[in-house]
Parts: structure tokens; C-alpha cells; sequence
């Protein structure tokens, strides 16, 4: 045999080599097709193929994060707003994600945006903005149906933005006002109502106690006193000396009559 003979042998050997031995990661599992049939899925690990008789299809079995984009959706009490979605899927069944659907990323992004239209135009503005984990939970379950025929298991479904037009934008700008000043009103209000609740406790107080009263009169005059250096003029009520000058009548009273 001529060495140009044995040369052509190892070339066609080495291409054979290189289209029988695939290898599939530990993430990956590989469809293998027999003449058109669909013989099952192996992974992970090296395997040899029949060449061209046999046909190996890869698929990915970590979770995909997907965008969904920007969708324009019109709720129930007639507000358009623009809404975008995250989703988080991965294939469960390889097979089934080769043989019944041409293009199962693709296939699940059309269907999250058709449903995201579908679920959000169904509900009101406040519940788009309050409830999002109920719709969130909503449009996981419908997705997953969907795409359950096609190997696929949708885990997750994250409402991301809700960009709202500039007239509702200033809406509800001014309704968050008002309502936080309500609710200063109301504080306000509540104190002054407390407020006033002490002050009869120390009227009535003040009512059983002359002596408090006068006491309170000096503590105003040290404080009057103690911020201003100037002169100050006041009336002295009678009633305030009347009980400091009682203890000394009476002391006196009681020398002359011993």
C-alpha cells in the first residue's frame, strides 16, 4: 500500500473519529436521532455516534433569566401603560424540547408577552401597583401551562417596571399630597386634643391647689427674669403674700398672747 493510500485511510479515520466521539456536559443532555428517529436522551459523558447515521441535538438544562420586553397594555379602568417582565424557566424534558417545539426560547417569549398583555389588561391600575406578588404568582401559573407541553417549567414571573403616563404621573403626585397632608391634619389635631385634655388636669388641679397657681406665677417671673435684661414692672397679687405673711401673724399673735 502506498503511503499516499495509508495517508488518505487516516484522514478519513480522524474525520470519522471526529464526527462519531461528543461529549455533554454535566448542564447538558444530548437527543440523539437514528436515521430521522428519535432514539432518547444521554448526558452527561462522552458518547460515539453512528456517522451519518446518527444526529445529536444539545439542550441546556440550567435556568434561562429572559427579558420580556416592553409591552403596552391597557388595564381595566382604560389606563395605558407600558409594563415589562423577567422570567425564569429551564427545560425539564429535553426531548420534548427538540421534538414538539421548533424553538423553545423563542416560543416562550411570545407566549410570556401575550400573557402578560392578556393578565395586566384584565386588572385596574391600583392593583397593577399594589398587588404585583398575586399577579406575579398569576402569570406564572398560566405561562407554565403553556409551555408545559413543550419540556418547559417556568419558575418564576417578576413584574419589573410600570411606566405610567405623565398626566396619571402628576395624579398621583398630587393625591400622595393631599393624603399626606390629611394625615398631618389629623396628627395635628390629635395633639391639640391632648394638649387640651392636660390642661384641664391642671386646671383642675390648679382649682384644688391655690398655692400651685402662685408657684407657677413665680417660676413665669424667674423665666421672664432670666432672658431679658431689663426692667420689669408686674402687680404683685395680695393673695401671693397672704400666704407667705400668715405663718409670721400667726407666730406673732401667739408672743403677745403668751
Amino acid at each position: 500500500m502506498s503511503p499516499i493510500a495509508i495517508g488518505v485511510i487516516v484522514v478519513v479515520v480522524i474525520i470519522l473519529l471526529s464526527m462519531s466521539i461528543r461529549i455533554v456536559q454535566e448542564y447538558e443532555r444530548g437527543v440523539i436521532f437514528r436515521l430521522g428517529r428519535l432514539v432518547g436522551a444521554r448526558g452527561p459523558g462522552l458518547f460515539f455516534l453512528i456517522p451519518i447515521v446518527d444526529r445529536m441535538v444539545k439542550v441546556d438544562l440550567r435556568v434561562v433569566t429572559m427579558d420580556v420586553p416592553p409591552q403596552d397594555v391597557i388595564t381595566k379602568d382604560n389606563v395605558t401603560v407600558k409594563v415589562n417582565a423577567v422570567v425564569y424557566f429551564r427545560v425539564v424534558d429535553p426531548q420534548a424540547a427538540v421534538v414538539k417545539v421548533l424553538n423553545h426560547y423563542q416560543a416562550t417569549s411570545l407566549i410570556s408577552q401575550t400573557t402578560l398583555r392578556n393578565v395586566l389588561g384584565q386588572s385596574e391600575l391600583d392593583e397593577l401597583l399594589t398587588a404585583r406578588e398575586r399577579l406575579n404568582q398569576t402569570l406564572q401559573q398560566i405561562i407554565d401551562e403553556q409551555t408545559d407541553p413543550w419540556g418547559v417549567k417556568v419558575s418564576t414571573v417578576e413584574i419589573k417596571d410600570v411606566e405610567l403616563p405623565e398626566t396619571m404621573r402628576r395624579s398621583m403626585a398630587a393625591q400622595a399630597e393631599a393624603e399626606r397632608e390629611r394625615r398631618a391634619k389629623i396628627i395635628h389635631a390629635d395633639g391639640e386634643f391632648q394638649a387640651s385634655a392636660r390642661l384641664a388636669e391642671a386646671g383642675a388641679i390648679i382649682a384644688k391647689e391655690p398655692t400651685t397657681l402662685q408657684l407657677r406665677y413665680l417660676q413665669t417671673l424667674t423665666e421672664i427674669a432670666s432672658e431679658k435684661n431689663s426692667t420689669i414692672i408686674f402687680p404683685l397679687p395680695i393673695d401671693l403674700l397672704t400666704s407667705f405673711l400668715r405663718p409670721r401673724v400667726e407666730g406673732h399673735s401667739e408672743k403677745k398672747s403668751s
